[in-house]
């Protein structure tokens, strides 16, 4: 139910692979663009998918508020805090939909699961914890080199500082480097992190730390690979464990992405299956749902026709984006962060240095 007229990229192999894509599945041959800015210019067009670098995400959606269009913006919603505040303030200053693309807010198991807990099937919910565990590969140590001819690297450092080429950081390994990247927290701790915010019921942490390191490799990741956070909200937690040079093996990776512990029992989540376990841990509950990520496109597109509000609002996922963001400089700076209640932001005066970032002369965000 709707019409894609561009695709956008950098990388001039990866443009003709996308725009053959769509025709394949749509029937038309979309116009191929390098610039988005090009895309924003075009009055006939609704919305915007961001799909770029987590540097991008921001820039790149409250550029498009800014155009009248409307997004559907990947995860993270940004690579900072302070553009996390911009993004939301822009979707709400020219009435836009900005969804945050954090599915599990519209796949069936997790809808159902956080009712379960809203409507008290375990009591009050205290405790919530997410699990990542990927095995990824060692980056290497990159050295400089040419750019590629395929590749537009101004336009894919865009609103960033510059830095030279170097062979290791196009297209994926810039995620485990701050100047650009956001860590595994933010790159898939965010999904399980909102489904934990959201089943507790809370909104900005009072108390957050975070312990690890780089255990595997001698290479230039600067993230960890390893990685404990925990989100304190008063009288409710959240934690969440990120492994990234190891898969789960069993029995001692849990067959589950999110668990809820309450006063009276257990609800287990994954993307196909709830199960809800007493106080003593007996199975009283199991149900299967289908699942898939076109349930919260589905919800963009209708709400982009109808001016509803989205599963996954910016405002939402900016909340559980700036926990991933606090947990990071927690790591950064080696403290535990105690938050400033009105202003969300870690009251050690180090630690608030990492709110925001620099940006290309030219491409501050302007709200």
């Amino acid at each position: 139910n709707c019409h894609i007229e561009y695709v956008c990229e950098v990388d001039s192999r990866r443009m003709a692979e996308g725009a053959s894509h769509v025709t394949k599945l749509a029937g038309n041959n979309p116009q191929q663009v390098v610039d988005v800015r090009k895309i924003l210019d075009d009055k006939k067009v609704d919305a915007l998918i961001v799909a770029a670098p987590d540097f991008w995400h921001a820039p790149a959606t409250i550029m498009a508020c800014n155009a009248g269009k409307h997004v559907y913006c990947e995860k993270p919603a940004s690579h900072n805090a302070q553009e996390g505040e911009w993004m939301v303030q822009a979707a709400r200053k020219h009435d836009r939909v900005v969804q945050l693309g954090t599915q599990r807010r519209s796949m069936p198991a997790y809808v159902a699961a956080v009712k379960k807990l809203h409507d008290g099937a375990i009591g009050k919910p205290l405790l919530a914890r997410g699990y990542y565990f990927n095995p990824r590969p060692t980056i290497k140590k990159g050295q400089a080199a040419p750019v590629p001819e395929w590749l537009n690297y101004d336009l894919w450092q865009g609103p960033v500082p510059e830095r030279d080429y170097r062979d290791n950081l196009v297209h994926y390994n810039w995620h485990w480097m701050w100047h650009w990247g956001t860590a595994e927290l933010g790159n898939n701790g965010v999904h399980l992190i909102d489904i934990c915010r959201w089943g507790l019921g809370v909104d900005y942490a009072t108390k957050v730390t975070t312990a690890g390191g780089r255990y595997r490799y001698d290479d230039d990741q600067e993230t960890p690979d390893t990685s404990v956070s925990t989100f304190e909200f008063g009288d409710r937690a959240i934690c969440w464990e990120g492994r990234s040079f190891y898969k789960p093996i069993a029995p001692e990776a849990p067959k589950f992405e999110v668990a809820f512990y309450g006063e009276n029992g257990t609800v287990t989540i994954d993307r196909t299956t709830v199960n809800v376990y007493d106080a003593g841990g007996k199975l009283v509950e199991e149900e299967k749902y289908p699942t898939g990520d076109q349930f919260h496109t589905e919800n963009f597109l209708a709400c982009v026709k109808d001016g509803k509000r989205p599963n996954a609002d910016i405002e939402e996922g900016h909340k559980s984006t700036l926990l991933c963001h606090l947990g990071n400089i927690a790591y950064r700076t080696g403290k535990a962060l105690q938050i400033d209640a009105t202003t969300h932001k870690p009251v050690d005066a180090e630690a608030a240095k990492l709110w925001g970032r620099e940006y290309r002369n030219g491409w501050q965000p302007q709200v």
